[in-house]
């Protein structure tokens, strides 16, 4: 939760001045284009409010994780909105979101944003308190209580870890998918290891999706491609790195899906 602990200590929590929607996301967005390293034309409000269409980014009791992806590198940063009356975020969940927290998304930090969600989720499953938020009375109150929750995540955040940060990776890469009751979803991380003198080889603990990707054709091909991911035997494989070894060995790391 760095890009968190960050922005409250470099002043980027904010009193939203309403409780619209668009005005405060727009309003966070124009806050994280200030900073002086993001470069000059980038259009966070635009990808924000682009995505918002689409995208439903209620993280649960209270928080909201909106944040927009762009094409360079650089540091992952977000601003932080309270709104102490509550915004109404989604037309199908009535509960008020009190804070909103944006982030900005760089190709290099994909990972690190969804191991920062992930924490925060984990956080506010076990540590939050939803009256704090709803009773606060002044900004300060509300800087002070999220230093807190941050502080005591870092006790919290363990093994369990991966597996969030691989089931919202799963949620924001492949919105074709009916992901609404994860319950019905079977997610699996799967290495996969190709050379141009052997047959794929799939590591994985789950058999049948190893006797599929076994039995596939042209999986390499599939690998190499640009697509971010591609459909077998009933299982989505969700690239996610790849690693150059040597003699020609690339290890690809992927999050394959099947609804049961």
């Amino acid at each position: 939760m760095d890009s968190l602990l960050d922005a409250l200590q470099e002043g980027r929590l904010i009193e939203l001045p309403d409780n619209d929607k668009q005005d405060a996301l727009q309003l966070l967005a124009h806050i994280i284009e200030a900073i002086p390293s993001v470069p000059s034309g980038t259009d966070v409000a635009g990808l924000v409010m682009k995505r918002e269409e689409t995208f439903n980014t209620i993280l649960g009791r209270g928080f909201a994780v909106p944040h927009a992806r762009v094409s360079f590198d650089g540091d992952l940063y977000c601003a932080v909105g309270w709104s102490p009356s509550g915004i109404l975020y989604s037309t199908t969940d009535t509960n008020p979101i009190h804070i909103v927290i944006m982030f900005l998304v760089p190709d290099n930090q994909r990972n690190y944003y969804l191991k920062e969600v992930s924490n925060i989720a984990k956080a506010l499953n076990e540590l939050h308190d939803e009256n704090s938020l709803k009773t606060a009375e002044d900004l300060n109150t509300v800087r002070n209580y999220l230093l807190d929750l941050v502080s005591s995540a870092k006790s919290i955040v363990g093994p369990e870890a991966r597996a969030r940060m691989i089931q919202l990776e799963a949620r924001e890469n492949i919105p074709q998918l009916d992901l609404k009751n994860i319950a019905n979803l079977l997610i699996e991380p799967v290495m996969i290891i190709t050379s141009a003198n052997l047959k794929p080889l799939t590591l994985s603990q789950n058999k049948e999706l190893i006797d599929a990707l076994d039995n596939s054709q042209n999986l390499s091909e599939s690998l190499n491609s640009n697509n971010k991911f591609f459909d077998y035997n009933g299982w989505r494989i969700l690239k996610r790195n790849s690693s150059l070894y040597q003699a020609g060995r690339v290890v690809h790391e992927c999050i394959a899906i099947k609804i049961k």
